[in-house]
């Protein structure tokens, strides 16, 4: 399993565009980027390629690294900054399955799979392929289940990604706060790889309408509001799935300078081989 991280940033990505912010101006400096979320996963066995969310940044982040197109997609939401790349399939992809979840969203009335359908049913690539959570399903060569986290108002998952070949494993927390609950953390656990949502440190809650949330004994926020981990918080999940090692992703520009790029944090273009 070959795994390529495409863009580890949030919504906006860092550099953020007309930023002079010390952090934005601190990744231009060196020569890093943060662009929008998503994964591409490499099967060595059979010569597929899964590609875990569909940034808008898709044609430059195939453009800037080596890997090949994808073979098959998996959404985890419908947020923009992990959907909108699909469109990208136009003229660019054959013959695509698109796996997301089969549950209804109290929110939209209509599940992943179904929304992703009616947004993208003039793409005769795609084929919108709905799944069960808890319920492995096979792509490019590789089992994938899907889990729910808590990523509201919308419904989010969470992947583990396993080649059956050699046991080598990919967890991915999803947009989530840290309030996954203990079925999901049940499949993600002891994986080899974790990339996991960390958007900001927690002592940014104070400038969040909502606060922060989840927090620990100390009284550190795990929770930035109530959609995305702090910094602090996804160490701490990473630590609870006992992650062989792992990545904090979905980063924004927001991490004071001197502590955006830290050792666990991740830049686009990052190489792994499980």
């Amino acid at each position: 399993m070959r795994v390529t991280l495409l863009g580890s940033g949030d919504t906006t990505g860092t550099p953020t565009p007309r930023c002079d912010c010390d952090t934005c101006e601190r990744a231009r400096s060196l020569g890093v980027e943060r662009s929008r979320f998503s994964v591409h996963v490499h099967n060595e066995h059979t010569g597929e390629s899964l590609l875990i969310d569909a940034s808008p940044d898709f044609r430059s982040q195939f453009l800037e690294q080596d890997v090949p197109l994808p073979d098959a997609i998996v959404i985890s939401h419908i947020h923009f900054d992990h959907l909108d790349g699909l469109g990208n399939a136009y003229r660019l992809l054959e013959d695509v399955p698109v796996f997301a979840a089969d549950e209804t969203d109290p929110r939209t009335g209509q599940s992943v799979a179904e929304t992703v359908d009616e947004k993208y049913h003039y793409l005769d690539a795609v084929s919108v392929e709905p799944q069960s959570p808890f319920e492995p399903f096979e792509a490019c060569g590789f089992e994938v289940t899907l889990v729910p986290v808590e990523h509201p108002p919308l419904v989010c998952y969470g992947l583990r990604v396993e080649d059956p070949e050699t046991g080598a494993t990919l967890s991915l927390s999803g947009d989530s706060s840290y309030a996954i609950g203990a079925d999901s953390r049940a499949v993600l656990a002891q994986p080899d790889l974790l990339f996991v949502d960390g958007i900001v440190p927690a002592s940014n809650a104070q400038y969040h309408p909502l606060g922060g949330d989840h927090a620990d004994a100390d009284g550190t926020y795990r929770t930035f509001g109530t959609k995305h981990m702090t910094i602090e918080g996804a160490r701490a999940l990473a630590d609870d799935l006992d992650a062989a090692e792992y990545r904090l992703v979905h980063l924004s520009h927001y991490i004071p300078a001197e502590r955006a790029f830290a050792e666990d944090m991740a830049v686009d273009g990052e190489r792994f081989t499980l």
